[in-house]
């Protein structure tokens, strides 16, 4: 028996699937979404907006999470599209975590609907590790409707790779004894940590598979890919030291991004989305009383290819326009003018605020004024709305003035202007 069992449980298109179940159960709908060519996301009336979740069908027509309604629809003509409900996630997220909670001594959340359970120790409780994880898959579906993933193995790596063999409502085991024959033929772009661009880097360097990355020299990844090649290596031989951990760490770092309903190739309006995202960013650094000393800028192009860049700031900051003035600066050095279909600003090196200011001979006679200003402004929103004031620069424009995150007509939806099937 091994000295740790972890799972890797995945709600199946989280997204769709919470949107079906609730059509289903509470609207007295018949149609089940999952069933069918579907997706969520995008301006349904105005044919925009990007793919934000997609059934398994949809996925036969080669419909991806990311891309434009627009091209979603092309591939599929008679894909059925409803709108994004985010309230609705989180009763679902909190739901299947209070159920994973009931079996497991420790939850790790990866995100709003996937998580590692650290299950060492508890089959006197419940029996063998795949025994117990079909009885979450079970009881998930029984009691929400909805179904899940789980992976079972000895680590998180091998719990993670496994929850993403076949879908959907499966539960998947990967031993270390289980690599050569479940993992290592795999593609080695379907190796955890592996993107677009590196999956291209190792094919030119002939490596194909997750087995052939597992015995490369390690040298020569390193070579390539530097720290990142190490990492893979240890993957690829399905090693991963990492813990579940239940209790989240402090934020080392803020950041928001946006995807953007259009592709732009406007550097005017590529900065006035990230003057949104620093007002975003700002806001929250200054609500947790805490200092960032470094800013990245990334963009992902309208092809999916993604760049980024960072600076460190002189001085530790939470002020919106140091943010801005240190992405506006990055956004103008990274850009390559294609066009852009999303915007992020990324912070990190934070630190609690001391209250004490680094004055030079720039900000000399505006440091004060500047914070005096900031926080009247997050005194009126605190009090009255986020909506309550904002930048001239925003009035009449489509741009949110505080963007990132979600968008508040993607909160909820008015179920009496939607056609349930």
């Amino acid at each position: 028996m091994f000295d740790s069992i972890i799972f890797h449980v995945d709600v199946n298109s989280a997204f769709l699937s919470w949107e079906a179940v609730h059509r289903l159960k509470h609207l007295s709908g018949t149609l089940d979404l999952r069933e069918i060519p579907s997706a969520v996301g995008g301006d349904v009336k105005n044919r925009g907006g990007i793919i934000l979740a997609k059934s398994i069908p949809a996925k036969k027509y080669g419909i991806k999470t990311g891309e434009t309604l627009q091209e979603a629809l092309r591939k599929c003509p008679d894909l059925k599209v409803v709108p994004p409900h985010y309230n609705l996630y989180d009763e679902c997220s909190a739901a299947f975590f209070d159920i994973l909670r009931s079996f497991a001594p420790s939850v790790e959340a990866f995100s709003v609907d996937e998580a590692y359970c650290d299950m060492t120790g508890t089959a006197g409780l419940y029996g063998p590790p795949a025994t117990v994880a079909a009885l979450i898959k079970d009881t998930i579906h029984k009691e929400l409707g909805f179904t899940v993933n789980v992976g079972v193995s000895s680590n998180k790596l091998l719990a993670k790779m496994a929850g993403d063999f076949k879908k959907p409502n499966l539960v998947h085991t990967l031993f270390p004894s289980e690599i050569p024959s479940k993992m290592w033929p795999l593609p080695v772009s379907e190796l955890f940590f592996v993107g677009r661009a590196t999956a291209a880097k190792l094919f030119s360097l002939g490596i194909k598979t997750i087995g052939e990355l597992a015995a490369t020299d390690i040298s020569i990844l390193r070579s390539h890919l530097k720290k990142h090649g190490e990492i893979l290596y240890l993957f690829a031989n399905g090693m991963d030291p990492s813990r579940v951990i239940d209790t989240p760490p402090a934020n080392k770092g803020y950041g928001n991004s946006t995807t953007i309903p259009y592709d732009i190739n406007d550097p005017s309006a590529a900065r006035l989305i990230l003057l949104s995202l620093s007002e975003t960013v700002g806001t929250r650094l200054r609500k947790d009383s805490v200092k960032i000393q470094v800013v990245a800028v990334s963009i992902t192009y309208y092809d999916f290819t993604y760049a980024s860049h960072q600076v460190t700031l002189f001085s530790s900051s939470n002020e919106t326009g140091e943010i801005f003035t240190a992405a506006n600066r990055l956004f103008t050095e990274l850009w390559n003018g294609m066009p852009v279909r999303k915007l992020g600003i990324h912070t990190s090196h934070a630190k609690p605020d001391d209250g004490i200011d680094q004055l030079t001979f720039y900000n000399l006679h505006t440091l004060e004024k500047h914070k005096r200003l900031e926080q009247a402004v997050d005194g009126i929103r605190d009090k009255y709305g986020s909506d309550a004031i904002m930048r001239a620069v925003f009035l009449n424009n489509p741009v949110c003035h505080m963007s990132g995150g979600v968008a508040r007509e993607k909160l909820s939806v008015n179920y009496e202007e939607v056609n349930i099937e």
